[in-house]
C-alpha cells in the first residue's frame, strides 16, 4: 500500500513539475546556448506535433547553431531561426500547416513566426518577453514550447530598433540541441 501511494505521489509530482503543463517525455526539451547562459524550452507536442518534430529535426541537424536573433522588440518578443538574418529565410524543409490552439501567450511562450499565410511557418520562431505584448497572438500563431529555465538570459538578448525590431550586430544562438 505504501509503495502504491509512493508511485501515485511521484506521478502527480511529475505531472505538475512545470506548473499547469502536462508531464513530458524525454527528448522533448530544446536547449539554446546563448552568450550569457542556457535557455531550456519544454516542447509541447500535445499542442503542435508537426512543428515540434520539425524543430527537433532542425536542431539535430545543427541548423540553428550560430543563427542570429534578427528581430527583437522590447516588451514583445525575440525572433530567430532565419539563416539569412533578414527575416525572410527558412530551412530546406517544407513549410508547416498551422497548428493554432487556444493556449494563452505568456512570458516565455515559444511560437512559430510566419508570413500572412497561416501555413507558412518553417524554421523561424519567437519567444515572448511578457504576456501583455503577446496576448493578441492567441489563436493566430503556433505555440510549440515554453521556456522553463533561463528566461533571464532571453531578457538579455540585444534589442532592435524601436518599431521594426531590426537588430544591428545581433546576438546569436551559439548552439541548439534537443535534450
Amino acid at each position: 500500500m505504501v509503495r502504491l501511494l509512493s508511485v501515485i505521489l511521484a506521478s502527480l509530482l511529475a505531472m505538475t513539475a512545470f506548473g499547469d503543463m502536462p508531464a513530458r517525455a524525454a527528448g522533448d526539451k530544446l536547449v539554446i546556448e546563448l552568450k550569457n547562459g542556457k535557455v531550456v524550452i519544454q516542447l509541447r507536442p500535445d499542442l503542435a506535433p508537426k512543428t515540434v518534430e520539425q524543430i527537433k529535426t532542425l536542431a539535430n541537424q545543427g541548423f540553428y547553431n550560430g543563427i542570429k536573433w534578427h528581430r527583437v522588440m522590447d516588451d514583445f518578443m525575440a525572433q530567430t531561426g532565419d539563416p539569412t538574418g533578414t527575416g525572410a529565410g527558412g530551412s530546406k524543409l517544407p513549410d508547416l500547416p498551422a497548428e493554432f490552439s487556444n493556449e494563452e501567450f505568456k512570458r516565455g511562450t515559444v511560437a512559430m513566426a510566419r508570413t500572412s499565410d497561416p501555413n507558412s511557418a518553417n524554421s523561424q520562431f519567437f519567444i515572448c518577453f511578457n504576456s501583455i505584448g503577446c496576448a493578441s497572438l492567441k489563436g493566430s500563431y503556433t505555440i510549440f514550447g515554453q521556456v522553463v529555465e533561463g528566461m533571464e538570459f532571453v531578457d538579455l538578448i540585444k534589442r532592435g530598433a524601436p518599431g521594426s525590431g531590426t537588430v544591428t550586430n545581433p546576438d546569436v544562438m551559439q548552439k541548439v540541441y534537443v535534450q
